[in-house]
């Protein structure tokens, strides 16, 4: 067998690569989609993704259990599971942003929920094998951080490029009464997702061939993992692991923190400041944060820990997004640079969370003695998925909340001052306050400091 290698690393790279593709057309533009293409309202949308996220937390679960207890291929225990979800993730995408326009409204309503629950479904059926393979292709604490590393920066890219080009290429300036406002063009966009749906699917094949398991699963009785674990024996042994049901914690927040700015985020620049290409400047700067810190990353936490790094680094954003919200600012360079600052300690959080995640994992290991790496990966997953609907309800709700109107097909909308100054408030004080909480869970919560992750790993070395 391989020893685990740079090769491992970019195919770990490669599958978040794709992944984030089709999170970033989901966060970001799915609910432009549908209120600026199919017409429809951001209190229909709403109600749509939390029930559709609510159910795709459930088929996490469901997934992790089915991974764990399957008899492992000879391609191993999650590999497999990429080769045969790549391409069903991939259609299901194309069938969800279908520009349907011009139906009643009923049916666009029982299409959307319709394609977004097959969508949740193969995103749960490549999502939960990829994320808990990390920890079957290496022990080493090092090497899963760098697994961590990897996959951040592989996904910081795909949402660079998706942030930078989609706007571009997809968002025009149409000509209104006493100026003109942005505009998402449908047969533009459409051929868009078509191009990322491809480049995704060889990004996943890519992760599938490069990628290898090496950590045998196997129980302390020596028995067969697959006749052992349930999902009642995972989440009985769940009831001890403290740092789970913190880091859950965590996910909530940060989940309803990064929906909220991502769903928003492009009615900011849209409808408050009018400048819509900048939302690709805005992407651009997103990725060179990753890039900045990446370089340290191994430095920092070895010096200082995970915990208390990320404690840090979540303070940091939570500050920079307050002082936004407080300046309320017209300016929309102010707003990228302090955006920019913020992000920083959110590119950092973002980096090292997947290793959070398999430190968990080891702990989990410790107090049952069996490895179930998909069922915990996929309940910390619902978590995230109980934060991705809530944040996705809130996001569309408050979009009619604050008195945004929808529109179909070439129809023309002139926004209100108070509806967009309610869409800067939302964009800037929801992170702002997220991330301050995430830094105090992490720092009272979360017990897993420096000194504990090292004992672990010798325990189980």
């Amino acid at each position: 067998m391989k020893e685990f290698g740079i090769r491992d690393k970019m195919g770990y790279f490669w599958g978040d690569f794709g992944g984030c593709f089709f999170y970033i057309l989901n966060s970001g533009f799915l609910m432009l989609f549908y209120t600026d293409i199919m017409g429809v309202s951001g209190y229909l949308v709403g109600m749509v993704l939390f029930a559709a996220r609510m159910y795709s937390a459930c088929s996490d679960v469901f997934m992790g259990q089915l991974v764990d207890r399957a008899k492992p291929s000879k391609e191993g225990k999650f590999r497999v599971w990429i080769r045969r979800m790549s391409l069903p993730y991939v259609i299901s995408t194309i069938l969800l942003f279908l520009p349907l326009r011009g139906l009643p409204m009923g049916v666009k309503v029982v299409y959307m929920m319709v394609s977004y629950l097959f969508f949740v479904s193969m995103g749960s059926g490549y999502g939960i094998p990829y994320g808990a393979m990390a920890a079957a292709m290496t022990k080493d604490p090092k090497e899963r951080a760098s697994l961590s590393t990897f996959r951040n920066v592989g996904s910081s890219v795909s949402s660079a490029i998706a942030n930078f080009s989609i706007p571009l290429l997809c968002i025009s300036s149409v000509a209104v009464e006493g100026g003109s406002i942005e505009k998402l063009n449908a047969n533009r966009f459409f051929i868009v997702v078509l191009l990322i749906c491809a480049l995704t699917f060889l990004s996943f094949r890519a992760c599938y061939r490069m990628c290898t398991e090496r950590v045998e699963t196997k129980s302390k009785e020596g028995s067969e993992q697959e006749k052992s674990v349930t999902l009642w024996s995972s989440l009985k042994g769940l009831t001890k692991n403290q740092p789970f049901w913190a880091l859950s914690g965590v996910a909530i927040i940060l989940l309803l923190s990064q929906q909220v700015v991502g769903a928003i985020n492009a009615y900011v620049y849209k409808d408050y400041f009018k400048e819509s290409s900048l939302l690709s400047i805005a992407g651009l700067l997103m990725t060179f944060c990753t890039f900045a810190v990446a370089p340290f990353m191994s430095g920092i936490i070895q010096k200082f820990g995970k915990k208390e790094a990320v404690s840090v680094a979540a303070f940091t954003s939570g500050f920079f997004y307050l002082l936004l919200f407080l300046l309320h600012t017209d300016n929309v360079w102010c707003y990228l640079g302090l955006s920019l600052c913020a992000t920083f300690g959110a590119a950092f959080f973002n980096t090292i969370v997947w290793a959070l995640v398999m430190d968990v994992i080891n702990y989990q290991e410790i107090l049952t003695g069996q490895r179930e790496e998909a069922s915990i990966y996929a309940l910390y997953s619902f978590f995230r998925k109980v934060g991705q609907a809530l944040a996705g309800g809130l996001g569309a709700a408050t979009l009619s909340l604050v008195g945004y109107v929808s529109a179909e097909g070439n129809q023309i909308v002139q926004q209100s001052e108070q509806t967009v100054n309610s869409i800067y408030n939302t964009a800037t004080l929801v992170p702002g306050i997220a991330y301050l909480l995430i830094a105090l869970v992490m720092l009272f919560l979360y017990p897993l400091n420096r000194k504990r992750v090292l004992e672990l790993s010798k325990t189980q070395a």
